[in-house]
């Protein structure tokens, strides 16, 4: 294992003072904890608020800041935050209008955002929530239900622009699931990543393989095959999601996550592959992001998201947001 890091129990830690030391017009962190806080506290909007582990950065906490993420509360490596840890990021945040916590469907961000929401209702603050399941490897008809996935980063653009035009809890609520439900999600995988604590990789490929549909910390996919060229790589990912969903005449924004290890590079040859198979498709693309959104320390793989617009959505995406990854 070859990292640049000081010891492996101070890693959440540090990687949020260095966020917020290179930010600090934009994030505020807690005193003793790594949750991030927006600057300038806005007290007459619906807050926001999203967890999960760290190693997935920039997520949670490059999301904070003027139209997105009120709070970003990072857990430990891999792991959900804890329902304390939530709890208060939602106190610090609250606001008369309520909070949405927004959750990637894992077991524990669910069980452990449930308990914080329970215990936030009884201090009687309205908080509500919206679950993301974006990924089309994993099957809804299963009592977990599908993985949440890097799409949920365009959810929390829609739904803090909603928020920030002064709407209720429900109405940005429902314009969250609105979205969501336009989302759909595809990764792959070809290295896993190093764990830091222990040294050793997160699961384990061939020198010659990859896995389409692995999830985030290395979960089972749908297909483990030998490497294929970008394009065939890309025709297998559509080809699932618009089984899963259809785009036929749709307006689309594309997300190309890289997962850590993979290099601008290879995404942008991705993204032209991308862009020729929609084309074919008859889907028109408004707008493609490409960078690293929702890592998995340095995995070598990707993720593609695609999110269907109508007039109200492609205004709440342009509307202006500045956090540390998104600026517009």
């Amino acid at each position: 294992m070859k990292k640049f890091i000081n010891k492996p129990e101070n890693l959440e830690i540090e990687t949020a003072r260095g966020m917020a030391l290179a930010k600090p017009n934009i994030l505020r962190q807690l005193p003793g904890c790594n949750i991030m806080v927006r600057q300038n506290k806005k007290t007459d909007r619906v807050a926001l608020v999203f967890g999960c582990g760290s190693g997935h950065e920039p997520a949670p906490n490059g999301y904070v800041g003027y139209g997105m993420l009120d709070a970003g509360i990072p857990g430990k490596l891999f792991s959900s935050p804890t329902p304390d840890m939530l709890l208060k990021g939602i106190k610090e945040v609250q606001t008369e209008a309520g909070v949405l916590c927004i959750i990637v469907n894992y077991t524990g961000d669910v069980l452990n955002f449930r308990m914080a929401i329970e215990m936030a209702q009884m201090e009687n603050i309205a908080v509500e929530s919206v679950i993301i399941a974006d990924d089309v490897a994993t099957q809804k008809t299963k009592s977990v239900g599908r993985r949440g996935l890097a799409g949920v980063a365009l959810v929390m653009k829609i739904a803090g622009a909603e928020a920030e035009m002064g709407s209720d809890l429900y109405r940005v609520k429902e314009v969250a699931e609105w979205a969501a439900s336009g989302l759909r999600t595809i990764g792959v995988a070809c290295r896993p990543c190093i764990i830091p604590s222990d040294g050793e990789p997160s699961f384990e490929l061939g020198e010659t393989e990859m896995e389409i549909g692995m999830g985030l910390h290395g979960e089972p996919g749908v297909l483990r095959c030998d490497m294929m060229s970008a394009k065939d790589t890309v025709h297998q990912m559509l080809e699932l999601i618009l089984l899963d969903c259809n785009y036929e005449n749709s307006e689309v924004v594309v997300l190309i996550n890289g997962l850590g290890g993979t290099p601008p590079m290879e995404l942008y040859v991705i993204n032209q592959c991308i862009h020729d198979y929609l084309a074919e498709h008859g889907i028109k693309i408004y707008d493609t992001m490409i960078g690293n959104f929702m890592t998995s320390l340095e995995m070598g793989g990707f993720s593609i998201s695609l999110m269907r617009l109508d007039p109200h959505l492609k205004a709440l995406y342009d509307a202006a947001a500045v956090t540390s990854v998104i600026r517009r």
